[in-house]
């Protein structure tokens, strides 16, 4: 595994691939590597917060059960500037909600797979499992241009 980091609006992020794979984003700086994709995620993610990126096209390997990598193609499927709430991935899945609250707490791959584009029911604001919570989640929203969802 390959590991490497940058610096962006929302605090530092590392970024690990395995076997030709991003397998997680971390909120911390954990390293140097180099490798040719962790330099496209690298740019990626710079334009994605230079607002020149409106989708990410990189390999992702969401580690965990069948369940949460479908939740995870669900948060996929949220375009920029939009939101969806537990209730509709859960409704998308045929299951319950809280298990799809569960799961987006546990994505491991955030910003890139917007779990901060997941909202509690009736569009209410809830817990964000990055660094700052659920201010780093609200600056995410803001970014994309999905503030006035907030309001």
């Amino acid at each position: 595994m390959n590991t490497t980091s940058l610096e962006t609006p929302v605090g530092p992020l590392s970024i690990t691939e395995d076997s030709g794979a991003i397998v997680s984003v971390g909120w911390t700086w954990e390293g140097e590597s180099q490798s040719l994709l962790l330099d496209q995620a690298v740019e990626q993610l710079k334009a994605y917060f230079a607002k020149e990126l409106s989708a990410f096209d990189l390999p992702l390997s969401v580690s965990g059960s069948k369940f949460q990598q479908d939740v995870c193609t669900e948060m996929l499927k949220i375009p920029l500037g939009e939101t969806r709430t537990y209730g509709d991935i859960a409704k998308a899945l045929n299951c319950a909600a809280q298990p799809v609250g569960n799961a987006c707490g546990g994505n491991p791959i955030p910003v890139i797979i917007p779990c901060h584009r997941v909202m509690g029911a009736g569009g209410r604001l809830t817990g964000f499992s990055g660094l700052g919570g659920v201010d780093t989640k609200v600056a995410l929203l803001i970014h994309e241009g999905a503030a006035g969802l907030l309001i």
